[in-house]
């Protein structure tokens, strides 16, 4: 009687393993379409959030990604679910411009620059009004992505400074201070051109930074812990 339940136990001991595997296997991945339909709304939401503020209509977001108002309520039942996603998208994306940057420029100064105007294109500047917005600004997503972020900044900044092509009375808030605002969306404004000085002016800003220092500059400097205490 024993040995026949030690076989019948051996027996199920082999044939569940197989079965779990399986189910695991067939749970449902989301299918390429459904995935390039997520993206489209994320990248009209946040076009559209740079043009017209972050509290445009959700179907004039469907519209423009070119998806059903069930489509996009199925991927982000509220505003605040894909405000989350929008502002997680552009963090991560700034972030990887930084990481490129650093990787690829010989130069400091040049690798910082090439950030700012990397960051001016993925619209970093939008994320303020959006930040305003009643979601979770603290969600342990968010917040390890803007860590993230924060790091690659301060890492280009103190490479830069270090080699002495960075002037030493600033710090790495003063450069995201300055890319927010030079960068921040005027929703609704007559001027609809206005993105083609933000290069510019950005440019004008870069060789302020640059050393040997041409100024003396009041008040002191942002640290990130500064910016942390204001929001």
């Amino acid at each position: 009687m024993n040995s026949h339940r030690k076989r019948r136990s051996a027996v199920v001991d082999t044939v569940t393993p197989a079965v779990t595997g399986t189910a695991r296997s067939r749970t449902p991945r989301p299918r390429a379409d459904a995935l390039r339909n997520r993206e489209r709304i994320v990248t009209a939401a946040r076009e559209m959030f740079v043009e017209f503020g972050p509290d445009v209509p959700l179907d004039e977001v469907a519209r423009r990604a070119g998806v059903g108002n069930a489509t996009l309520y199925r991927n982000f039942p509220d505003r605040a679910a894909l405000t989350h996603e929008v502002v997680l998208a552009v963090t991560s994306r700034t972030t990887e411009r930084a990481d490129e940057a650093a990787n690829e420029e010989g130069d400091p100064f040049v690798a910082l620059s090439r950030f700012v105007h990397a960051a001016a294109d993925e619209r970093i500047g939008a994320l303020c009004p959006m930040l305003s917005g009643g979601f979770d600004k603290d969600h342990p997503e968010l917040l390890a992505e803007r860590r993230r972020l924060e790091e690659a900044v301060e890492g280009l900044v103190g490479r830069a400074m270090s080699a002495g092509r960075l002037r030493t009375d600033i710090a790495v808030g003063d450069v995201l201070v300055a890319l927010s605002q030079l960068t921040r969306p005027l929703p609704g404004i007559a001027c609809m051109n206005i993105d083609r000085f933000t290069h510019r002016h950005l440019q004008l800003f870069l060789d302020g930074l640059e050393a040997p220092a041409r100024s003396v500059l009041p008040g002191t400097a942002a640290t990130m812990e500064d910016l942390r205490r204001r929001t």
